[in-house]
């Protein structure tokens, strides 16, 4: 039933280290529902009741919810393969307190929370390493979300974009690298308005720091960078 299904779950970290000819028992096991959105479409409504799992099989979605003043902050960038409502599933609030929202055609495959942490009828042998790989997702989950804090503490806009920026390369090892965010995605992720937050890049280039066209950037002077990050 969900064998077509196979080549966009196996490379989910989910999934990791569970054979494809297990895969497909494993998928008949957990039961999944498998639903399409069009761009722009509510993926999941704050608010919500959630007692799934997500995972994005296609398309990349934005993870955003809305301040007290009432602006849109976006928590996250998903992008095929990533999951989301691993936290909010097992809490004891199964309201759901961000949106998902497509930004592509999106296929999503829901994962009902019972299925992954209850018995398994059919004694699957690869059920243990799933739940390894869930903690794994949600220790993972938790490093970013401190990361987000981190942004969100800083002070000035050089120094969250300096500091994003540098985030970025530490990743990549890379001076040159491609943001995984258009800048309106940027400007809401890092808490800051999008006029603000490209005067600031103007100036960062034209002090010889970086260059940039779109979402490519070269980082030219990493210690400087790195000395304004701390603002």
């Amino acid at each position: 039933m969900f064998g077509k299904y196979l080549e966009k779950v196996s490379g989910v970290g989910l999934f990791h280290g569970i054979p494809r000819d297990s895969l497909e028992v494993m998928l008949n096991c957990l039961k999944p529902k498998v639903c399409c959105f069009k761009r722009n479409d509510y993926i999941v409504t704050g608010g919500d009741t959630y007692e799934s799992v997500g995972i994005l099989l296609q398309g990349t979605a934005t993870v955003s919810k809305e301040n007290a003043a009432g602006n849109r902050i976006v928590m996250s960038l998903l992008k095929s393969g990533d999951i989301f409502g691993e936290i909010v599933a097992f809490s004891s609030f199964m309201t759901w307190p961000a949106t998902v929202q497509a930004q592509e055609v999106c296929e999503v495959l829901f994962l009902p929370r019972g299925k992954i942490v209850g018995d398994c009828e059919r004694m699957c042998s690869w059920h243990r390493i799933l739940i390894l790989n869930f903690l794994h997702i949600i220790s993972e989950r938790a490093i970013m979300l401190n990361k987000k804090v981190e942004y969100l503490t800083l002070k000035s806009i050089r120094g969250k974009i300096c500091t994003y920026l540098l985030d970025q390369y530490k990743t990549t090892g890379n001076k040159n690298i491609i943001l995984p965010l258009n800048r309106n995605e940027l400007a809401d992720f890092l808490n800051i308005s999008r006029p603000s937050m490209s005067r600031e890049m103007g100036k960062l280039r034209d002090e010889g720091l970086i260059k940039f066209h779109l979402t490519s950037f070269e980082l030219l002077n990493l210690e400087e960078l790195k000395s304004m990050s701390e603002l």
